[in-house]
């Protein structure tokens, strides 16, 4: 597998770059505008939507096998070059149950891993008699397409609920059943695994990160995560029984609570590499990327342990609209010791986008001392 379709050209493409060149494998990009950051270091591109089948098909027939940047996709269409021969890693079978997070809920629940309780909406069912054993605070959740905090809704009574349903369904034109509703977990923290499956059924996991999010958007990661051997366990299980249970070919992002009484359940699976191992990037012996594409292109799984003794990541999120390319503020960063700075290249600044990434590497698990260099960072690329 030399030639590598990628469906979607974000900066999770781009950053399988460098993997790719050392790997000597070239990637195929199919992504809608010609200002998307993978553009720069593709061999060649398919200048289309994300879920544009028919450009999937001219992708197919320029690589050896197609793989996912992100879940934005029609599976129904997809499924007719599959039977055609094209080769998708992870297979689509492995996605779809993912896609829709009430069908990810019901799967997760099925396999028995641990979720927060949920039910589907939809405008047939008394509402108030199926929220009883939920209670408020409540989450709602767009079932598809929802990303970075978007189409996630924290729901403190049931007049806001009604509120919020009736301003989606109407200013959006959608349907009261494509949204789900999950119980609030008053977590003590938020973890996150990602995990690696190859072609042969061999699976390595990276080590287990806190994430920190604010405004539902990841604005840090601290690796590795101070859990108990017993918590670690347990998420390395979970990871075994989903990746095996879907027969995974690549890389998956698995985000977790640590509920206030100490319990593990599953929040969301990512089919892809994901925000929280970006630390691998510059701490880990093999990076996501890098450990994806291996899979993916039928290699050995590289080792992921920690070259340090520990990480913390931080995400540079755009905080208004501009074309600036901040240089001053990353110039600033990029002088901290250990610092490794990894900007995306995108033309346009909004408030809450991705625009770069820094990670420091640590020399202890001090978690305290994490967090201060994550404010320092902060304390730069914000203004004041």
């Amino acid at each position: 597998m030399k030639r590598v379709g990628v469906i979607g050209g974000g900066q999770l493409a781009w950053m399988m770059a460098d993997a790719a060149q050392k790997l000597g494998v070239e990637l195929v990009i199919q992504t809608p505008s010609e200002h998307d950051p993978a553009v720069s270091i593709a061999q060649e591109i398919v200048f289309a939507p994300v879920d544009d089948a028919s450009a999937t098909e001219i992708l197919a027939k320029k690589c050896d096998v197609i793989t996912f940047e992100n879940e934005f996709v029609n599976l129904q269409a997809l499924s007719l070059l599959a039977q055609q021969g094209a080769c998708f890693r992870p297979r689509l079978k492995a996605l779809a149950p993912l896609l829709d997070k009430y069908h990810q809920r019901c799967y997760l629940s099925d396999l028995g891993l641990p979720v927060p309780q949920f039910f589907a909406l939809d405008q047939t069912e008394n509402l108030k008699s199926k929220i009883e054993y939920l209670g408020f605070p409540a989450v709602l959740k767009s079932r598809r397409h929802g990303y970075d905090g978007q189409g996630t809704f924290i729901i403190p009574d049931f007049a806001t609920l009604e509120q919020k349903l009736s301003y989606e369904t109407t200013t959006k034109t959608l349907n009261q059943s494509l949204f789900l509703l999950e119980e609030f977990v008053p977590f003590q923290r938020e973890l996150a695994i990602i995990a690696a499956r190859s072609v042969e059924g061999e699976i390595v996991t990276y080590p287990v990160v806190e994430t920190q999010q604010e405004q539902q958007v990841c604005r840090r990661v601290i690796a590795p995560a101070q859990i108990t051997p017993n918590q670690l366990a347990e998420i390395e299980a979970i990871a075994h029984t989903l990746l095996n249970s879907l027969e995974v070919v690549g890389i998956f992002g698995i985000e977790l609570f640590i509920s206030a009484d100490g319990k593990i359940l599953v929040n969301e699976i990512a089919p892809r590499t994901h925000n929280s191992g970006h630390f691998s990037l510059d701490a880990c012996e093999t990076s996501q990327f890098e450990q994806h594409l291996r899979a993916v292109c039928g290699l050995p799984l590289g080792n992921p342990a920690l070259q340090c003794a520990g990480a913390v990541m931080v995400n540079l999120l755009g905080y208004e609209n501009s074309h600036s390319d901040y240089q001053s503020q990353c110039q600033q960063i990029a002088e901290i010791p250990q610092a490794h700075l990894h900007w995306y290249g995108k033309s346009e600044s909004r408030p809450g986008r991705k625009l770069g990434h820094v990670t420091i590497l640590l020399d202890n698990q001090n978690r305290e001392q994490a967090i201060a260099i994550a404010h320092i960072i902060e304390s730069i690329w914000y203004p004041r």
